[in-house]
């Protein structure tokens, strides 16, 4: 199954804890589409980017637009993007994801394999991905999205074969002095979501992640609830306790302790229009945030 089906399948149970308000969240989420299709980002416009995220929310909680006009204008939106030529690659992963929550018929076979093949054009020297095309080495991101982008256009990479490979020694040579993940190589310290990419690409490949890994995430836990995004970061957000949480659960690491904490973070960050803030930093919610909050719910709802 795809890092994209899991999270689906995690983000749902968000219903559990959030009853009534989740209608709340498809009215938010409802809120940003734009007339013409996509769903816009904070400034207003419609963005693939935040289209992306908006479809996967709406279809976590068994709202996603069909048979009718916002389904259509989705389409077109997605549509006028064509193969994708245009973007840089992580739209271009964006893009064959907000695909993926279509009709399988709906994206034609030839901008499939051409959109398909914008995205594997992004492979670096060292056999990962990174965002910048001819690059030398890849990064644990820029892998996490090439193999979730290949799930999402219904080419899935086999977990035996030169190109597995390839992307497994690019994510052994990231590991940071600290056991975590970086997006670069010698770094001393790792990054928490460049950790839980790697967890979740090794794992969707077969492989196996090495031992304390998850006890490097669980040092990541903030004394009041969430997970922050570096040892040094001096407040816990959204999306590190998103990607926390569902990289531990995958590793079956116990972290249900702190769950009480971790439902009293989130609620801090939820706000009365049925969205969820990054941070307590952060002065606007976002789709992408309510995304990440619909994941972090669900694993707390188990």
């Amino acid at each position: 199954m795809s890092q994209r089906l899991q999270m689906l399948q995690v983000a749902r149970l968000a219903r559990r804890t959030l009853g009534d308000a989740a209608d709340l969240v498809v009215s938010f989420l409802g809120s940003t589409a734009a007339s013409a299709g996509g769903y816009c980002n904070r400034g207003g416009q419609p963005d693939l980017y935040y289209t992306s995220f908006s479809l996967d929310a709406l279809m976590a909680l068994d709202a996603l637009p069909a048979g009718n006009e916002q389904a259509a204008a989705t389409v077109r939106f997605l549509d006028a993007f064509g193969a994708g030529g245009g973007l840089d690659f992580v739209h271009r992963c964006c893009l064959a994801r907000a695909w993926a929550s279509q009709p399988v018929d709906a994206l034609p076979i030839d901008s499939r394999a051409a959109l398909l093949a914008g995205v594997t054009g992004h492979r670096a020297a060292d056999g990962g991905y990174c965002s910048r095309a001819g690059a030398p080495r890849g990064t644990a991101y820029g892998c996490f999205l090439a193999v979730n982008a290949m799930a999402d256009l219904k080419r899935p990479l086999a977990e035996a074969g030169p190109e597995a490979e390839g992307i497994v020694n690019c994510l052994h040579s990231l590991r940071a002095e600290d056991g975590g993940w970086a997006n670069a190589a010698g770094r001393p310290e790792g990054s928490t979501t460049a950790t839980a990419a790697a967890i979740a690409t090794l794992r969707n490949l077969g492989r196996p992640v090495p031992q304390g890994v998850g006890e490097w995430l669980l040092a990541r836990c903030h004394p009041a609830g969430g997970f922050t995004a570096a040892p040094d970061a001096p407040i816990p957000d959204l999306l590190s306790t998103a990607v926390s949480l569902h990289a531990l659960d995958a590793l079956e690491v116990p972290w249900r302790e702190h769950r009480e904490r971790m439902l009293d973070f989130i609620d801090t960050l939820w706000t009365a229009e049925g969205a969820f803030h990054g941070s307590w930093a952060d002065d606007e919610p976002d789709a992408e945030y309510t995304f990440y909050g619909l994941i972090a719910l669900g694993h707390c709802s188990v």
